[in-house]
Formats: C-alpha cells, sequence, structure tokens
C-alpha cells in the first residue's frame, strides 16, 4: 500500500469521527442520591444501577462523566439535569 493511498485512508477515517462531548455531574450538598439516581434515569437514559454508581462516584469524588455523545443529544439532557436542580456541564 502506498504512503498516499494510507494518508487518504486516514484522513477519510478521521473525517467521519464526530467530536464527542461529555456531561460531567458535581457534587452538592443539596440533593438526595434518590433525587440524583431517577434524574440520571430520565435525563441520561441510565439503568437504575448505573444511575446509583454514578451518584456514588459523585459523591465521593466530586463529578463524573454520566453521558459521552455528541453535542446536540447532550444539551437537552443537561438541561434537564440543570432544570432538576444538579450541577452539570457539558465539556
Amino acid at each position: 500500500m502506498s504512503t498516499k493511498h494510507k494518508n487518504l485512508e486516514d484522513l477519510q477515517v478521521r473525517s467521519k469521527e464526530k467530536s464527542l462531548n461529555e456531561i460531567v455531574l458535581y457534587n452538592d450538598d443539596v440533593n438526595t442520591f434518590d433525587h440524583v439516581i431517577d434524574t440520571l434515569i430520565a435525563a441520561c437514559d441510565h439503568t437504575p444501577e448505573q444511575a446509583e454508581q454514578c451518584s456514588l462516584i459523585v459523591h465521593y469524588k466530586g463529578q463524573c462523566t454520566v453521558k459521552t455523545g455528541e453535542y446536540e443529544d447532550l444539551e437537552p439532557r443537561c438541561t434537564l439535569l440543570l432544570d432538576a436542580g444538579l450541577s452539570a456541564e457539558i465539556i
């Protein structure tokens, strides 16, 4: 395979990849575990187990990436988290 052909393949693969963002959820002293879990299930389509694990990570580590994807998909989900009184941002 020629170098020119290899470079063209690399360029095509990179152009098909979309930039992924993350919703990061931050700890607070206001919301209960149940509220955080219920909100993650509703907003991020988490299973109860995923939501519980994320809530524990947020509690002990201070933050947790709760969803990864394209910005257009994450923006309404992050808005739901914020509207529920949670602290989150898209990075």
